[in-house]
Parts: structure tokens; C-alpha cells; sequence
């Protein structure tokens, strides 16, 4: 089956992508378009994103982990690389971090769907990667968040 690679990701004007372990923006419109696109996919994470995740493994999805100590988490497969877990993977996936992760895929992955806040992050610890040589395709504006004061679009990008 044909199998397209997505990154999906939510960061500032600046690729800050987070601190802490932590995502730097809880806005809630952000959160549902994650959860329709990804649900009844495959998801792709590293290790310390799924270890952020308040409840474990995310529902109705197929959660993989990507860990060198290739342990074992409850509703999880977990394999050493990325290359591995693609190789296992059908259909479409979507890579959700962090953020060696997505440097990873960004040369194995087909789009880019990024919420970018309208805002500057300046002491993030976490940054996306350099994604200036894709294209936009689309994107759509949004004012601001009922619970985010900042301004944010959904955007996509393609090699």
C-alpha cells in the first residue's frame, strides 16, 4: 500500500518547537487537527515525546516509539531507528518528535504540516529544523486561539 510521511508539528517564528519536554502552546483548534489527521493512522515518536504524553499510548492510532534501549511501552512497538519503524509501517504516517526525529525525517518525509504561532519563543530548548527550501501548498489563517493569545496558521509544505 502507498504510504505518504508527514511531519506534523506546531512552532513558533522562530522553529521553537519546546522546553522542557514540554509543548510551548496549548491551543486548542491545534489539538483537534492533530487528533483528526492522525487517528486510524500510524504515529511516529521518539522516546522523551512519548514519555511527555500525559496517558500513555494515543487511542485509535498506531503508536510507534523509537528508543535505542528498544524497550517496551504498553500499546507501543518499539523499534531502534526510524528506518526500521518506516520499513514496518503501512498507509500514511505522521511523525510527531521530537525534534531529532524530525531532523531525521525531513529528508524521508513528503509534507510538512506545521501550526505556526505568530509569536517569538525566545528561550525555547527545542527548535524544528530548518524547512526553507519547501514549498507552501496551503494555509490556512486563524486570529487567535479561545485559550492562545497569539494569532497561529495551519500550513502545508511539500518538497
Amino acid at each position: 500500500m502507498f504510504k505518504v510521511i508527514r511531519i506534523l508539528a506546531c512552532i513558533s517564528k522562530n522553529n521553537a518547537l519546546g522546553k522542557a519536554n514540554k509543548l510551548l502552546y496549548n491551543i486548542p483548534e491545534d489539538m483537534n487537527r492533530f487528533k483528526k489527521l492522525t487517528t486510524g493512522h500510524t504515529i511516529i515518536m521518539g522516546r522523551r515525546t512519548y514519555e511527555s504524553l500525559p496517558h500513555g499510548a494515543l487511542p485509535n492510532r498506531r503508536n510507534i516509539v523509537l528508543s535505542r534501549t528498544i524497550r517496551e511501552y504498553e500499546g507501543c512497538e518499539v523499534y531502534s531507528s526510524l528506518n526500521e519503524a518506516l520499513k514496518h509501517s503501512k498507509g500514511d504516517v505522521y511523525i510527531i518528535g521530537g525534534a531529532s526525529v524530525y531532523h531525521e525525517a525531513m529528508t524521508k518525509c513528503d509534507e510538512l504540516l506545521l501550526t505556526i504561532v505568530d509569536d517569538i519563543y525566545p528561550d525555547a530548548d527545542t527548535f524544528f529544523p530548518d524547512y526553507t527550501e519547501w514549498k507552501l501548498a496551503g494555509k490556512e489563517e486563524h486570529k487567535k486561539s479561545e485559550s492562545n493569545s497569539h494569532a497561529f496558521a495551519f500550513c502545508k509544505y511539500i518538497k
